[in-house]
């Protein structure tokens, strides 16, 4: 039996952000219609806390008609790389079982993530919207830069990290990489102060953005909180904003950013408006004034991963690329 194992550096060049914009889109589509099975994702937790073992699988069917699983090591220590995250997504034929491929799935994740935040952002953000506010510095902020561009016309980019020394690697990097100038900013509220758009893409565990710096009409993409215990918005932020998600039953269990301001009692399951693929059906409405807060809660789906990676393997195999190896 031969499989494909297509590695991070081919990742990258196989699945460029405009590419997997459309992809999300169209897994979050699938997903709303009702054809796909997804899971709630499972966890291990090391003992003494250092980390744990997520498995996320899933199936989609539609064009895709794919299924697999991502098995993800998430650990809390920095180990210098920027990247809490390693592990693989295995893709399984529909038909008869076999697997067919293994991907790295460090490079997914970083570009599914953002470009699932871009789909929000398009759906979301006022049209003018250029002011870009990224609250963390590592491989999300990085991705997320991308994203944005991608879908809005920016004209000013500010970035905040606890580490300025981070921050200020990440403007450099901006700057080579997009050709675009980044603020450093010293504090959060000063990155986010007049933003229109904004990304938490941190592994704070506590709030690091509150509802009283956000302007008129903003749009927020949450991201870096994925589990239920811990936060990246003050209760504030959350219940001042119309709350989209990624997958309604995930937020209800998984989302810290949700779940805090429930128990907290100022909100409930009414909060959350509708999720992104049903807005993409025209379902619900997205952005309804120009004035309303809009916030996107990412948890990260299995779907994402599925679709992303099954669109990695059909280009592998067009092009030539990955490693085929007898198992």
């Amino acid at each position: 039996m031969e499989i494909v194992i297509v590695s991070q550096e081919e990742v990258h060049r196989l699945l460029p952000m405009a590419r997997c914009i459309d992809v999300m889109e169209t897994a979050l589509r699938t997903l709303a219609r009702g054809d796909a099975v997804q899971p709630l994702r499972s966890a291990m937790w090391l003992p003494d806390d250092s980390g744990l073992l997520g498995l996320m699988p899933a199936y989609l069917g539609g064009d895709v008609a794919a299924m697999g699983v991502k098995a993800i090591s998430v650990m809390m220590a920095d180990h210098g790389d920027g990247d809490s995250h390693q592990g693989t997504v295995t893709l399984f034929d529909r038909e008869d079982g076999r697997p067919l491929a293994i991907v790295d799935a460090r490079a997914i994740t970083a570009i599914r993530t953002a470009a699932t935040s871009a789909v929000a952002t398009r759906l979301l953000a006022r049209e003018e919207a250029n002011d870009l506010a990224i609250l963390g510095s590592g491989v999300q902020a990085r991705s997320h830069l991308e994203a944005m561009l991608a879908v809005r016309l920016l004209g000013r980019i500010r970035v905040w990290s606890r580490t300025p020394a981070h921050a200020q690697a990440y403007g450099e990097w901006a700057a080579a990489e997009h050709g675009v100038t980044v603020e450093v900013t010293p504090s959060a509220e000063d990155a986010v102060t007049g933003a229109s758009i904004i990304c938490t893409v941190t592994a704070a565990p506590k709030p690091i953005l509150k509802g009283a710096w956000l302007s008129p009409g903003a749009h927020i993409n949450a991201v870096g909180s994925s589990v239920r215990f811990t936060r990246e918005l003050d209760t504030g932020a959350v219940a001042g904003s119309r709350l989209f998600v990624d997958r309604r039953e995930s937020t209800l269990n998984e989302a810290g950013d949700f779940l805090f301001p429930q128990e907290e009692g100022v909100i409930d399951e009414n909060h959350i408006q509708a999720e992104i693929g049903d807005v993409l059906l025209g379902h619900t409405p997205g952005r309804e004034t120009d004035e309303e807060i809009t916030l996107f809660k990412s948890l990260g789906l299995g779907v994402e991963d599925v679709a992303a990676a099954h669109f990695v393997y059909r280009q592998a195999i067009r092009q030539g690329l990955g490693a085929t190896v007898e198992l």
